[in-house]
Parts: C-alpha cells; structure tokens; sequence
C-alpha cells in the first residue's frame, strides 16, 4: 500500500473562512478594524454578518487550499 501524504493548509483562507453544519462555506466582512467613527451604525451592523459563499468556483477553491476545514471542528485531535 502506498503511502499517504498530509496537505498543507493554507493559513490566511483556514482563518478566514468556515465551514457551516450542512456545509456551506461562510466568510466574514471585512473592514471592521479601523476607519469605522465616520461609518454609520447600520452599516457597522452588516458587518457583523456572516456571509455564505455563493460562488460556486470560489467555495470549490477555498476546500481545496484548506482541505480539513470541515473536520475537526468538535473534537481536534491531540
């Protein structure tokens, strides 16, 4: 039997990205760090709101940089 390799995640989509219960990819807005006095509270509200990944080339590119960011959610292992 061959061997099997591990795949590097890649780091910037592992944190950026998550993956839903039924398995959606999800992602956050950004601009919340700095710059937000002159925004309006309505527009600070959407921010907060996480997004789903409509895109279906973008969801398919996302699981293949980041290949276990579905499993170990509940239970990481040691």
């Amino acid at each position: 039997m061959g061997k099997k390799y591990k795949l590097k995640t890649h780091k910037a989509t592992a944190k950026r990205f998550r993956v839903t219960g039924s398995g959606k990819v999800v992602r956050t807005k950004g601009g919340k760090s700095h710059f937000r006095r002159r925004t309006s509270s309505r527009v600070k509200r959407k921010l907060d709101r996480t997004l789903v990944v409509e895109n279906s080339r973008d969801a398919r590119r996302i699981r293949r940089l980041a290949p276990y960011l579905g499993k170990y959610k509940a239970n990481p292992p040691a």
